[in-house]
């Protein structure tokens, strides 16, 4: 076993003594009994609460028909004088001592069957109930999920079922379970290592196999220290190196410096000319350093976050001495560190000598306690005097008595040891085999098998928004072999060993076995090897948080970099933008014309130096070298020298300076900030912020991205009567489509809601009774009519109804409550699902609190009053059941007869109503509230029916003998409980519906509907199921009402399972392209795709789930069509997808398309995703900061990634898309200038320019203006940016920064070089330069004073020109350089330094002949540009130069500065003026020329508001009905599937809904086919129960998908 990977071949348990095996493990041995589950009860017992039933219900109970509202749940017990619940003090980590389970030192191990959270009642009562014994019973069903986290019903397989098929040639489900794809980069295969199995051993030696030579384990585990830096102390230096010399330019320039060290090559100081490199590397490494130091504090706070590791007993899975020198020395010098610290602050400081005292003082109490023998308190932390064997004998018999019942690692033959102990540790300490203990809202340090937790039942509750975002509490599992352990004695008494898979990134999956060797009770036999398999379900993750469970118990599997949530974030990429990586082949054509310019030197010089009897005969001592030949090579690389700067290394400083002042700015936007997390943009990476302008895919989650997480409940339907107001997001998108100002209506809702809700809310707290969970900033349900009714203002029947309603909703539950930090006398509620907590919140919000559970039921305040209630059974939700339930207990009808079992169900309508009875319910009632269900669903609201049935009580006792006898199975057990489920969830009374808003983040439809006019696509990949994310995307108006969505699936009622699953979902990926597209899926249609940019013009939507997902990534052709099938609609929800198709898909888009990509989410399941884009974005909310650590830029709230987008995005594109061509443009001047004097010197290397310019030009004549250029210039406001989106297309099209612009700016530089040299040239050719005085000034340093002159004026000026924002202080700085230039030249020359520059300044200032050759040389230098950019602007305007036009005209000065669309809180803007933009259309004529792909007429028409509706021009509002080709929607019964392949045509059902005028029912109804549905549907809205504003019919509905509640689909399903 050398490489940690064991075969059942090489390794086998203990055997006897006989040789033979001893492993009997029912389990594993019956190969039908595999599949069992942990998170069910595997006992009969289903909960080991010891019960004490509650005396019988008193009071009085009305007889009641088979109405449901006749009869209320029975007045239970009046708990406020008798109540025995648990004292709700807090008490932190500390207080847990290691002999204990509970946080009170009262509170020692607790007896057989009793549950920690509540304590044994004092008192008995004689009730011959059922639960005499049993108690509230409670199915965890738990819902399994296959690899890919789609739920399932059943048990994976065990590690040894692979094991032993794996030798038959069977593939790895790990590994095809996962990943599916062929592709290793684009699906994370690499991370996936779940065949490098371990065996981790606890309390046992380690076999010979798996240890060295040394005796030292084979296998070295990764240490639990993360790191998440790009760089480490060592590293920092050469790999910053390697990465800035990727740079060609750098490189290029490091050769210049080394040559110019040689003398041969004439440098004047090779020194100060190797100044430039240094300090930009320097400059570099410096920004990249503070860059990965904010990653590097993480990491520490993370790193040391404290924990506690149990002591004493040796992990022999690691070895401890194995530690680097590196690590000994940093260990050392950490020690030393902290200890002079320690010193200094203990002898240095007041409080610190005060501390030291106190510590001196409290060592001599000890010694002097120690010199009297005297007993230590009960405080003190060791044991006291009493004897240790006598507990020992008393756990002993404890733990016996547990052995006979059940399976237990606890081996009472086994001597207890009380020097281990759980002591504070940190979490980068943490070990594979470490026992570690956490305690309640403590985050898990690694991953780890639960071995036991304070519930004798083995359950906890994780909150997992550290790694997939979501905040509902999910349940785990302990083993049940190990769940009786309660302390640190309990597990040394233990030895046992695990087979684990190897670490893997799929957070749905794990699996592995637990074996230990158990004797018999009297140790005489041999130990039988016995095992018990762990899921997924039986491991806490790191990153999750522990929460409402006291403390839980494990034993690390897996440590850094090998978990989970570290294989999902993967390393942090290096990103280099798109213009830096393209700038890099500018660079080289620059080389390429540098190289042409020293070859012509070279060959000139080489030919030069073959002549005899030149002036250079008599002047010159010879060459350096003798032939001419060699002349000439020498020529060459002087020439590179003196021209290097036509490749400028300043133009790499200055691109470093301009992205950190632009992060600066992003930083310090104020509109960015978020005020309740106080968090603003944060960026992470300074050097990508012109990438953010050219995106065009934006990949979302959904969940705490687009969404809040949180559930807020806002209406319900009770017996057939509507309660209720809100004006949600979706219902507010369909009115802006239906032509409605929806900022108006809006603002009029809000304005009647918020005086409900007062006078709501002074009912609540004066007439209704006192609740003492009562806050009125947590209500969400408004409805004064309800509260009314509850007044009994419509009757006693209605008030009754209501009553019963909101007392279902707080027993029918599995929700906990917890005292608040911030309020202890407030419950929090924690629920597994965020939907649950709203429905209990919205009960206790109207009187009726849920305060606690008991062992028989829960606590709850009726109207001010405390009662408990029996529950009997629980069946919990779970995805595949889609529903729970709970059974109450009711009192006799009569005296002395038997009680009655109340069953209370909630789910999903469609669920329940299938349930419903066919004779018991009012056909009206169903009608009505199917009614109100549609409605409520098209408003975007998430719908739940409830529903109950009684129960004879006899019935009930034999229902519960099959519901034990399922619960003991010990095959099929989840089927045998789903059936017995669901023969007591039949013939329901329908009770009413609840809807609940998912509510979106501030500003999300607003954000983007703004997007989607800038061109920009955004696809939503979520691990949501199909109807949550489809209510989202009606919600967040990603999915319109006139859109056809095109489902990809390759499961579900409609699908042929016998049909091969890639076959189908190839089929339709193929006909949609067909039918819809008149597409292929060929290449030569992927290249034509790559090319188009604009918003796809259909009215289509792609719907795919995970499953189908995986088959369409599988291959090239199938991704090809897949990726032309999302690209042509507008909009693309993929659901159930894993972190790693996530990534998957981006890399996709970004890899086939060429294209710009963002990815934003805020989970650690949206890392891969994050870091596969090229930008990445996290949402820095309560829902964990994985994705922010991982992130590029760090946001508080959605709607801000429009502004980054839209106004900081493009502006950064835009300032880096003409600063750079104006810096080669800038340095072609000034080097070609030297080009064109080395004519007349035969390029023998000889300066025009004193050495000083050639320094000073790139680093203060010309560097200010346009490093200014880039930081500061703004074609528009941001305003206006955000206002006109399409603006950004441009960054999309890539139309600023093109090859195309680059040349054009170079050969402007060469026009504009000849200017410079030429004219003073020419002048000095005829006439020379003479001063006043008759002085000659005709040397050459002396003429290049008016080339570098005209240079750099020339240039300034044409670099102010250029930038769209003219204000004094970008004018200041292009004078203070020209200015700058002519102070050096004056103060430098008057020095004697400067030799024969001496004077130059003075005499040629003072000479008239040089201000006319530079006035001149300027103007001629400019007026060819000036010229051309004034007829462009003239007759062939681009779409900015029209929008700048209005604005400089004023019309956009409406809005305020600093206006957001997107922000909830903005001022109300009255509408544009549509005579302005009239006007603006007759004085530039047609806009069509430049707006075909830009701006069109229709866009510019909404300028001002692009959320209010156009306004026609009598003023007068008209409503707009939708045709019924615009309601056209596609069945899919995927019957075609069969045929295709023939080349038949699919006969696909399809039905057009009416459009109906609802304002005159009668007429849309008319008289014929009239069904009882359309009756009443005619009656509610005649009698306004109806809201007319919305109907089914216009809203988007498709059969196939669960997003959309129709009235007919659930009454057919009765």
């Amino acid at each position: 076993m050398s490489t940690g990977n064991y075969n059942n071949d090489d390794w086998q348990p203990p055997n006897d003594k006989k040789g033979q095996s001893t492993t009997h493990d029912p389990l594993n041995d019956d190969p039908a009994l595999s599949n069992i589950s942990l998170t069910t009860e595997n006992d009969g017992n289903m909960s080991r609460l010891q019960q004490h039933p509650i005396p019988p219900y008193t009071g009085d109970t009305t007889v009641v028909s088979n109405n449901p509202f006749d009869d209320k749940l029975p007045d239970p017990i009046d708990n406020n004088k008798n109540k025995k619940s648990d004292n709700g003090a807090e008490v932190t980590a500390e207080t847990l001592s290691d002999d204990e389970d509970t946080y009170t030192s009262t509170h020692k191990t607790p007896v057989l069957s009793q549950h920690a959270r509540f304590p044994d009642a004092t008192n008995s009562h004689g009730n011959d109930s059922v639960q005499d014994d049993t108690g509230m019973r409670r199915l965890r069903w738990g819902t399994q999920r296959f690899g890919n986290g789609k739920p399932k019903v059943g048990r994976a397989k065990t590690l040894k079922w692979a094991k032993q098929n794996f030798q038959k040639n069977i593939a790895n489900p790990f590994v095809e379970e996962f990943l599916g794809h062929d592709d290793s980069d684009l699906t994370g295969e690499s991370k996936n290592r779940s065949n490098e199995t371990r065996n981790i051993y606890y309390n046992m030696e380690l076999p010979p196999e798996m240890l060295n030579d040394e005796g030292k384990p084979k296998i070295d585990y990764p240490r639990n220290k993360i790191r998440t830096t790009k760089y480490t102390p060592i590293t920092f230096i050469p790999k910053n190196l390697s990465f800035q010399f990727k740079n060609i330019a750098n490189v290029y320039f490091l050769v210049m410096n080394i040559l110019g060290a040689f003398p041969i090559f004439g440098v004047t100081n090779p020194g100060l000319a190797s100044v430039p490199l240094i300090v930009i590397v320097c400059i570099t490494a410096i920004k990249d350093a503070i860059e990965d130091s904010r990653r590097t504090i993480l990491d520490l706070e993370v790193n040391n976050t404290p924990t506690h590791i149990l002591n004493g007993i040796e992990n022999y899975n690691v070895s401890e001495d194995n530690v680097s020198l590196w690590r000994k020395f940093k260990k050392a010098n950490s020690r030393l560190l902290f200890s002079a610290f320690r010193y200094c602050k203990s002898h240095l400081s007041k409080s610190g000598r005060a501390k030291l005292l106190r510590e001196r003082h409290k060592q001599e109490l000890h010694a002097l306690n120690d010199n009297f023998n005297i007993p230590r308190n009960s405080f003190d932390s060791m044991a006291s005097f009493r004897d240790s064997a006598q507990y020992d004998e008393d756990d002993d018999q404890y733990q016996q008595n547990y052995a006979q019942r059940d399976q237990n690692i606890i081996d009472p033959h086994m001597p207890m040891r009380t020097d281990c102990k759980f002591a504070k540790n940190y979490w980068k300490n943490v070990k594979v085999g470490d026992i570690i203990r956490i305690h309640m809202n403590d985050e898990i340090p690694a991953d780890i098998v639960l071995l036991s937790t304070s519930d004798p039942d083995g359950g906890c509750y994780v909150e997992t928004k550290n790694l997939d975002g979501e905040t509902n509490l999910k349940i785990r599992q302990a083993l049940k072999c190990s769940s009786r352990i309660r302390n640190s004695r309990d597990i040394t008494r233990t030895s046992f060993w695990i087979e684990s898979e190897g670490p893997h990134p799929n957070l749905y999956s794990y699996q592995g076995n637990l074996k230990w060797m158990e004797r018999d009770q009297y140790g005489a036999a041999d130990p039988l090897t016995k095992n018990e398999p762990i899921s997924i379900n039986n491991t806490l993750l790191r990153g999750c948080t522990l929460r409402n469970t006291k403390w839980a118990m494990g034993i690390v599997i897996f440590t850094g970099d090998d978990t989970k949530i570290m294989l999902n974030a993967g390393a942090t990429p290096t990103k280099k933008s798109r213009i830096s990586r393209e700038l890099n082949w500018s660079v080289i054509l620059n080389f390429f014309l540098l190289f042409i310019l020293c070859f012509v030197s070279g060959i000139v010089n080489g030919v030069y130096y073959r002549r005899k009897n030149d002036s250079r005969t008599y002047f010159e001592f010879g060459t350096v070298v003798k032939t001419p030949a060699a002349n000439g090579v020498v020529s060459f690389f002087v020439a590179v020298i003196l021209y290097q700067s036509l490749v400028p290394i300043s133009l790499y400083i200055s691109v470093e300076i301009i992205k950190t002042a632009q992060a600066a700015f992003i930083y310090g936007d104020v509109l960015m900030y978020n005020e309740k997390l106080d968090y603003p943009c944060t960026p992470k990476s300074w050097n990508i912020s012109d990438d953010v302008g050219q995106v065009e895919y934006i990949f979302s989650d959904k969940t705490g991205t687009l969404t809040q997480n949180v559930m807020e409940f806002k209406k319900c339907t009770i017996n057939g009567v509507s309660y209720g107001r809100a004006y949600t997001e979706a219902l507010a998108g369909l009115r802006k489509r239906q032509g409605i100002d929806v900022e108006r209506e809006g603002m009029v809702e809000r304005k009647a809601i918020a005086e409900d809700k007062q006078s709501m809310l002074e009912t609540l707290e004066t007439k209704l009774g006192k609740n003492s969970q009562f806050f009125a900033e947590d209500v969400t349900f408004i409805s004064k009519k309800f509260v009314e009714d509850l007044l009994g203002a419509s009757g006693d029947y209605q008030k009754n109804c209501n009553e019963h309603f909101m007392l279902t909703l707080a027993l029918c539950h599995t929700v906990l409550t917890e005292p608040s930090k911030e309020n202890p006398a407030k419950l929090e509620l924690k629920a597994q699902s965020p939907d649950e907590a709203a429905l209990v919140g919205t009960a206790r919000d109207m009187g009726f609190s849920f305060l606690n559970r008991t062992k028989h039921g829960v606590i709850v305040e009726v109207l001010g009053v405390q009662k408990e209630f029996e529950i009997l059974n629980v069946l919990e939700f779970n995805s595949t059941r889609k529903r729970m339930s709970c059974i109450v207990k009711l009192p006799p009808r009569e005296l002395g007869g038997d009680p009655r079992a109340l069953l209370i169900c909630k789910g999903a309508d469609s669920v329940i109503y299938s349930r419903l009875s066919k004779t018991a319910n009012d056909e009206t009632l169903l009608e009505k509230t199917a009614l109100h269900l549609e409605q409520f669903a098209t408003e975007g609201l998430r719908t739940l029916c409830l529903a109950q049935r009684e129960l004879p009580w006899n019935q009930y006792l034999e229902w519960n003998k099959k519901h034990d006898l399922a619960a003991a199975s010990l095959k099929n057990r989840e089927e045998e409980m789903e059936k017995v489920a669901d023969e007591v969830e039949q013939d329901l009374i329908l009770l009413g519906g609840t809807a609940i808003e998912d509510r979106l983040q501030d500003g999300v439809p607003e954000s983007i509907a703004l997007l989607s006019e800038a061109g920009v696509k955004l696809w939503v990949l979520t691990g949501d199921k199909v109807e949550t994310a489809i209510n989202i995307g009606f919600s967040c108006n990603l999915l319109g009402n006139n859109m056809e969505l095109l489902v990809v699936k390759c499961s579900g009622d409609d699908v042929d399972e016998t049909q091969n699953p890639s076959v189908l979902v190839n089929d339709l990926i193929e006909k949609y392209l067909s039918e819809k597209f008149g597409m292929r899926g060929s290449e030569e249609e992927l290249e034509r795709a790559k090319k188009e940019h604009s918003v796809p013009t259909g009215e289509f939507g792609v719907i795919i789930d995970g499953q189908a997902l995986k088959l369409a990534l599988i291959g090239p052709d199938i991704s090809r069509k897949f990726l032309l099938l999302c690209k042509n609609c507008k909009a693309v929800l993929c659901c159930r997808v894993s972190p790693a198709q996530k990534a998957a898909v981006v890399k996709l888009v970004k890899n086939s398309l060429d294209v710009m990509t963002l990815a934003i989410g805020d989970g650690s399941n949206d890392v891969a995703m994050i870091q596969s884009a090229d930008v990445g974005v996290g949402i820095a909310g309560e829902e964990g900061r994985q994705a922010v650590m991982s992130s590029d830029y760090a946001i508080g709230q959605f709607r801000y990634l429009t502004r980054l987008v839209l106004v900081h995005g493009r502006w950064s594109y835009k300032r880096l898309s003409e600063m750079i061509p104006c810096f080669f443009y800038k340095n072609v001047i000034f080097t070609l200038a030297l080009f064109w004097y080395g004519i007349y010197d035969n390029f023998d290397g000889s300066y025009l320019f004193e050495y000083t310019y050639l320094t000073f030009y790139n680093l203060a004549f010309t560097s200010l203006p346009i490093i200014f250029l880039g930081i500061l210039d703004q074609d528009v406001s941001d305003v206006v940016s955000v206002l006109v989106p399409q603006l950004f297309r441009c960054g999309i099209l890539r139309s600023e920064w093109t090859i195309s612009k680059f040349w054009g700016y170079m050969l402007d530089g060469v026009y504009q070089s000849i200017i410079c040299f030429f004219f003073p040239y020419l002048l000095y050719y005829r006439t020379g330069f003479v001063s006043g005085n008759g002085l000659d000034l005709q040397q050459r340093y002396w003429v290049g004073i008016a080339v570098t002159a005209i240079s750099v004026i020339s240039c300034n000026s044409y670099i102010f020109l250029h930038q769209y924002r003219w204000d004094w202080f970008t004018f200041f700085w292009v004078c203070i350089s020209i200015l700058f230039f002519i102070g050096w030249t004056g103060i430098w020359t008057s020095f004697v330094k400067s030799g024969e520059f001496y004077k130059s300044g003075k005499h040629f200032f003072g000479s008239p002949v040089f201000w006319a050759v530079l006035f001149v040389g300027v103007l001629f230098c400019l007026l060819p540009r000036m010229t051309y950019d004034v007829f462009q602007k003239m007759f062939w305007p681009k779409d900015i130069d029209i929008i700048r036009e209005c604005w400089k005209r004023g019309e956009f000065d409406q809005y305020p500065v600093g206006y957001d669309p997107t922000d909830p809180n903005r001022h109300h803007i009255s509408s544009y003026s549509m005579k302005q933009i009239a006007d603006i259309e007759s004085e530039h004529g047609n806009f069509d020329h430049d707006f075909s792909e830009h701006i069109d007429a229709t866009s510019i028409s909404n300028i001002a508001n692009p959320f209010e509706p156009a306004i026609p021009e009598d003023g007068k509002e008209r409503k707009h009905t939708m045709s019924a080709a615009g309601d056209e929607v596609e069945e899919i019964p995927l019957d075609f599937v069969g045929n295709y392949h023939n080349g038949n045509e699919s006969n696909d059902k399809q039905y057009t809904t009416m459009t109906r005028d609802y304002h005159n029912p009668r007429k849309s109804l008319g008289n014929a086919n009239r069904t009882s549905l359309d009756i009443t549907r005619e009656n509610m809205m005649r009698n306004n129960e109806l809201d007319q504003r919305m109907s089914i019919e216009r809203a988007r509905t498709s059969l196939e998908l669960p997003g959309i509640t129709r009235a007919d689909d659930l009454l057919s399903k009765k």
